[in-house]
């Protein structure tokens, strides 16, 4: 299994970047997806996750109405679209394979099964 996540870079505040991670070796319509972050000197953190048919999506406080999560199973790629982004914002984000049921609503990061290997955003003042 190989989730493979790009897009990530260097952006001033206030702008855009749109992240994808593309899975291979697995059935990708069986597993929920998601995105979490880590920045330096913290813990990796929940950023958002998305159901197996896109229906059900679940963001971070801290990223609503600035980010959406979105998925095409046609392509096995998960999205993460980032607008208006902050200095704050500024981590590696790691795609994440989870599990179908509840994990979309109630993220843990102990619960993936598979990780992505993350892909550097650094948001400039």
């Amino acid at each position: 299994v190989q989730l493979q996540a790009c897009g990530g870079g260097l952006v001033q505040a206030g702008g855009s970047l749109r992240l994808s991670c593309a899975a291979s070796g697995l059935t990708f319509s069986s597993y929920a997806m998601g995105w979490f972050r880590q920045a330096p000197g913290k813990e990796r953190e929940f950023v958002a996750t998305i159901s197996w048919g896109g229906r059900t999506t679940n963001y971070a406080e801290f990223v609503k109405g600035r980010f959406t999560i979105s998925r095409d199973n046609n392509k096995n790629t998960v999205y993460l679209q980032m607008n208006s982004l902050k200095p704050e914002d500024t981590a590696v984000y790691y795609c994440a394979a989870g599990p179908l049921r509840t994990w979309v609503l109630s993220p843990n990061d102990n619960e993936v099964y598979y990780w992505g290997q993350g892909t550097q955003v650094t948001v400039s003042s």
